[in-house]
């Protein structure tokens, strides 16, 4: 193929350094706030280039980084992908044992890091048994650490040439590289090449993507550790988009500020970040007029989320993907014969993960290996393909032979999909309650629980039953100010009028926070071990409210 022709990252930047060269890129770093354009971000890149060639990096090396959503962790994005060189992001949010198996299992070169995790990362190479003897790094400011040997990174690239020489990179070179989390045993490697992310690109851009154009603003609050900010970053300098990078640990008054000072018209996160948004919009005056479109992912956005949005003229859309899917694979577009729809049907197909994007195909496998029809009833395991899924872990046999099939990611999340094409995850397979010998969905019974105006947060695990194998208890974090004791009354009375009597939780325990893993989402791990135990269904099952009686 000719030079130049190959699917990869590189065209995205020329364009936008070429087309929208006066564009905004605005960043909240730990060193205050940074302004510069798509031009002068262009050249530092080049610097970052020639300052990682002259380090020694070379293609195929690995770069990882270990830092929050900001202009210089940006900047890596198109640096060393673009030179040949393999981006590694690293969740620091991580157990310091799995940060040391990730970095020994990548072979990382060097390591740039932030200021607020440079005391996480020494404690991990503190801890080290050699893993970290070859690694160096870099901090990402103009001030050196107190707690790690590192470069500051503006003496890293000061003096750089702003030209760099970029080579013809191959489209199957491996451009990124992230772990998985919240997994049983060591994290398992998930690399990107150059024509997976050109893919995932492309295809974000379409109708049925999330579409970034050069009259957006574009916020990703998902952090750039997690799945490369589910693309955004590609998409939005693709689209030559102004962008705005919230920075280290963000807080709801931030998020506030900058939606109102830069006029954001698209974020991401996970609901947690949009929760903490709203609880802080009802205490403060803030002006969400700019904004359009809130992306949320990680886990299902509740319906009164979705409707408190749109009071504000802002459209909630579910996406659903994996690390192994670069990662999304589905967006909650409505189809143009659902949009005069009424209102409760609209909100419905909303609340799911929604249609798969162009490019993908997917299936759903029941218990017996055969597709389940799409009627929105039957549950299956969700298998899917395409340009950007993976199909092999790095390094791991095992796991792959486990999780992949002729081409098939077998995903582990437990899908139904009705007759329009609309994915809904019913749960993941280790955490769906087995009843019975029947299916209780924990993020149903979640996100009805969460309805309530009462409650803050919610997760529901099943715990072991004598007789029924698992049943669901609920956890709940209550609001300030909620009574306890009608509440346990109403959430059980709201689920009794949506849900047969055997979905309904054998109790309801109050706790102060719901465990969370590395990237936001509620760990039901956590809560198994901490909380679950037999003694909390002491009352069981009522003969009947059983499974085989409804």
């Amino acid at each position: 193929m000719p030079a130049g022709t190959d699917q990869t990252l590189r065209p995205f930047l020329w364009r936008a350094s070429k087309l929208y060269a006066d564009t905004e890129i605005v960043s909240r770093n730990h060193d205050g706030m940074q302004r510069y354009t798509y031009g002068e971000y262009a050249d530092r890149t080049s610097r970052l280039a020639n300052a990682l060639e002259e380090y020694g990096i070379e293609q195929g090396d690995r770069v990882g980084t270990f830092c929050w959503n900001h202009s210089r962790h940006f900047e890596t994005y198109f640096a060393v992908p673009s030179m040949g060189a393999q981006l590694h992001t690293i969740n620091p949010l991580l157990p310091d044992a799995h940060i040391r198996y990730i970095v020994d299992n990548a072979d990382d070169e060097l390591i740039f890091v932030d200021h607020s995790f440079a005391g996480k990362l020494a404690g991990a190479v503190a801890d080290a048994e050699g893993e970290f003897d070859d690694v160096d790094f870099v901090v990402m400011g103009r001030e050196e650490s107190d707690d790690l040997e590192a470069t500051p990174y503006e003496s890293f690239i000061e003096g750089r040439d702003a030209e760099y020489d970029w080579p013809d990179v191959d489209e199957e070179q491996p451009a990124g590289m992230c772990y998985t989390s919240g997994t049983t045993g060591d994290p398992k490697g998930v690399e990107y090449t150059q024509q997976m992310l050109w893919s995932h690109t492309m295809a974000s851009q379409t109708p049925q993507g999330i579409p970034m154009a050069d009259d957006d603003v574009v916020m990703p609050v998902v952090p750039m550790f997690h799945v490369n900010a589910w693309g955004m970053p590609f998409t939005a300098t693709a689209g030559g988009a102004k962008q705005v990078f919230p920075g280290p640990s963000p807080e709801p008054a931030d998020l506030a500020d900058l939606i109102e000072t830069e006029g954001v018209t698209i974020t991401a996160g996970v609901p947690i970040v949009w929760l903490g948004l709203m609880e802080y919009c009802s205490e403060n005056q803030v002006d969400l007029s700019a904004l359009e479109t809130v992306i949320v992912g990680g886990s299902a956005a509740p319906k009164s989320m979705i409707e408190w949005f749109d009071d504000r003229d802002v459209e909630v859309l579910h996406a659903w993907g994996m690390t192994e899917t670069a990662p999304i694979g589905t967006v909650s577009h409505l189809r143009a014969d659902l949009r005069d729809a009424d209102y409760e049907t609209r909100v419905d197909k909303r609340s799911k993960q929604g249609l798969v994007m162009p490019g993908l195909e997917f299936r759903v496998v029941g218990d017996d290996g055969e597709e389940v029809a799409w009627n929105g009833e039957d549950f299956g395991e969700l298998w899917i393909r395409g340009p950007w899924v993976a199909t092999e872990y790095f390094e791991r046999p095992q796991a792959n032979e486990a999780e992949f099939e002729d081409g098939w990611l077998k995903t582990g999340d437990v899908v139904t999909v009705d007759g329009d094409g609309y994915v809904k995850i019913v749960d993941r397979e280790k955490d769906v309650i087995k009843s019975g010998g029947e299916w209780i969905s924990s993020v149903e019974l979640e996100n009805a629980i969460m309805a309530h105006d009462g409650v803050a947060e919610a997760a529901v695990v099943g715990v072991p039953h004598e007789r029924w194998q698992e049943r669901p208890v609920a956890f709940v974090v209550p609001v300030e100010g909620a009574d306890r004791e009608t509440l346990v009354d109403e959430i059980t009375d709201h689920l009794a009028d949506e849900y047969p009597k055997w979905w309904l939780p054998d109790d309801i325990e109050f706790i102060q926070e719901i465990p969370k893993t590395a990237t936001g989402k509620f760990s039901k791990k956590d809560i198994r071990e901490e909380y679950a135990d037999e003694s909390l269904v002491e009352g069981r099952v009522p003969e009947e409210a059983a499974p085989d009686s409804d």
